[in-house]
């Protein structure tokens, strides 16, 4: 489950240790794209206060976006799983992807084609210039994991994700899994 190095589609999941950090304390991130150039992903499990309607508002619909991390944050992202209904998407892996046309989308979602499960949407994203990423990982600021949900991910409970990759990691882990957010709070 745990990799060594991070590649394209797997997880990013923040170690304890990362208490205070803003942006990602308890963050879960997919990696949409990690090269010798640096990398890019989404947390997956940072819901804001707005629908896509309140961004967007000729989509009529009530889709949560999420921070997707702290670069770009006045910019709209997406990952979905309906490549086939959504042009110029860019696969990630494992039957998600990235992008895509926009007006296409706004239309499905409007047609009722496109469901909340198929897509989530982010207000900016996560990213590492070349070797940022690495340096973090030997900081142990973050666990490397596989993502085994595949394209389902975008379906995960955002509310107890981190908390059952705790439980999944265990050993020192499962202690962390029931610590509340704020330390000052035990």
């Amino acid at each position: 489950m745990i990799t060594l190095k991070p590649k394209k589609g797997d997880l990013l999941i923040a170690e304890p240790a990362i208490i205070g950090d803003v942006s990602f304390n308890r963050s879960i991130v997919l990696l949409a794209d990690h090269n010798h150039e640096g990398s890019i992903g989404f947390i997956l499990n940072k819901p804001l206060e707005y629908t896509i309607n309140d961004l967007v508002p000729e989509v009529e619909a009530h889709f949560k976006v999420y921070n997707g991390g702290p670069v770009e944050q006045d910019n709209l992202y997406f990952i979905h799983k309906v490549p086939d209904l959504i042009p110029d998407s860019i696969e990630i892996s494992l039957g998600i992807y990235w992008g895509g046309d926009f007006n296409k989308v706004a239309e499905l979602i409007t047609n009722n084609t496109i469901k909340e499960n198929d897509i989530r949407f982010f207000l900016g994203y996560s990213g590492w210039d070349a070797n940022q990423l690495d340096e973090e990982l030997k900081g142990s600021s973050w666990v490397v994991s596989e993502n085994i949900y595949k394209k389902d991910i975008i379906e995960k409970d955002y509310q107890t994700f981190w908390k059952e990759k705790m439980l999944e990691l265990g050993g020192e882990y499962i202690i962390w899994s029931n610590a509340p957010e704020n330390p000052n709070y035990n």
